[in-house]
């Protein structure tokens, strides 16, 4: 055999190395991109009590920044008018949570009492429909399976009437409604110390944000094209801006739409259950089936187990399906064409890590990635995946 024709045989088995080290190359690549994803899982979930504020304050930073920039033209100093803009804005909502305290407190404590009541006629219902039931007999003496010896007396009791024995399931629930009253009251100082938080990160990002960004980008030698990246940060913050303040103002609407037909309805502090209804629209989905269900809870203390308990309920949920159907669609054209799928995996993707607040934040989050992504031409296959409609 010739050289000639040994040569292209010898070349395969380095073709084929090769092939397995790409492979193998692949391999790592995609094994480090899912531990870096869980790492930052693990982050984000157990540095929530530190990230949750930053990410509420720059929202908030995002909403308020085209305000501030619109007084410095008018020659309002940034520190000025960002202390202005807050105390015009946390005025009248400090005020409205002040007035709404009242009913959230009544209500967190009608809705235990409801759940007793459901109980209770849970428990006469299946009495009612096994009233000949015979009595279980007694246990033997000796070890059960849960580690604890009988006695005469405890069986007795057992025969003879159960819910002396076993707690019944109205026990349970008052236990439980305790037990979350008290988790409540024992995180409310971390909510007061990352409300604060939040506050002071709000009036810091209006006053020092902007400027900051614009050294950051001036002084790095890394960002070639500063001037277009200065451009590109601005129109970002003001696409954002738009959604949220959008976003807000329609949820303000539906809150307000949502509260007067209660009030004509002669639902109790209706007020209280537009703002809950208004607040819970930030999550798509989720949010009104969560309102459906504490409004059927309300119609049903208010109105006992009859149809008409039903009421706000169906009330709501008609105004809603409106909003959701013709007014968010017009209004907010192609900046809130998500993919129904993404938004429900990625709602409870962040109701895991961040609870009650991941939920809420979690569309905008979703959108103000979206946007940037756009504006900055990166990640266009994904985004094309957010848009997707059936």
């Amino acid at each position: 055999m010739s050289p000639g024709d040994g040569q292209p045989g010898a070349s395969h088995p380095e073709a084929s190395h090769q092939e397995v080290r790409q492979g193998s190359g692949q391999g790592v690549t995609l094994a480090l991109r899912c531990l870096s994803v869980l790492a930052v899982l693990y982050t984000v979930y157990f540095a929530r009590s530190l990230l949750m504020p930053m990410v509420v304050a720059l929202f908030f930073a995002l909403l308020l920044s085209p305000l501030v920039e619109s007084l410095k033209r008018f020659y309002v100093p940034r520190t000025l008018s960002a202390i202005l803009i807050l105390c015009v804005i946390g005025g009248p909502l400090g005020l409205l949570a002040s007035q709404l305290a009242e009913p959230a407190q009544r209500w967190a404590t009608a809705i235990p009492r409801l759940a007793d009541e459901l109980s209770q006629h849970v428990e006469d219902l299946t009495q009612r429909l096994a009233p000949g039931e015979a009595p279980t007999p007694p246990e033997p003496q000796g070890f059960t399976f849960f580690g604890l010896f009988g006695d005469d007396e405890s069986d007795a009791a057992g025969v003879s009437g159960g819910s002396n024995a076993d707690p019944g399931i109205s026990e349970k629930l008052k236990q439980g409604g305790l037990e979350a009253m008290i988790a409540a009251l024992s995180a409310a100082p971390v909510m007061i110390a990352q409300l604060l938080t939040a506050l002071m990160l709000i009036l810091f990002l209006l006053i020092f944000g902007s400027g900051l960004f614009v050294t950051w980008v001036n002084v790095f030698p890394h960002i070639r094209e500063k001037e277009h990246s200065i451009d590109l940060m601005q129109s970002i913050q003001r696409e954002l801006s738009r959604y949220i303040l959008t976003v807000s103002v329609i949820n303000a609407g539906l809150g307000l739409v949502v509260a007067s037909a209660l009030w004509s309805l002669g639902v109790e502090d209706a007020l209280f259950w537009g703002a809950v209804v208004g607040m819970l629209n930030f999550a798509p989905y989720v949010g009104p089936l969560i309102g459906v269900i504490l409004l059927s809870l309300a119609g049903v203390v208010q109105y006992g187990l009859a149809l008409s308990a039903l009421l706000p309920a169906l009330v709501y949920f008609s105004i809603n399906m409106l909003e959701a159907q013709f007014v968010t669609p017009v209004v907010l054209g192609r900046r809130m064409r998500l993919n129904p799928l993404i938004i429900i995996v990625w709602l409870v993707i962040w109701g895991w890590l961040w609870g009650a607040v991941g939920v809420l934040l979690a569309v905008p989050m979703l959108v103000c990635i979206k946007i940037a992504a756009k504006q900055t031409r990166v990640m266009n296959h994904w985004v094309d995946l957010i848009e997707t409609r059936a």
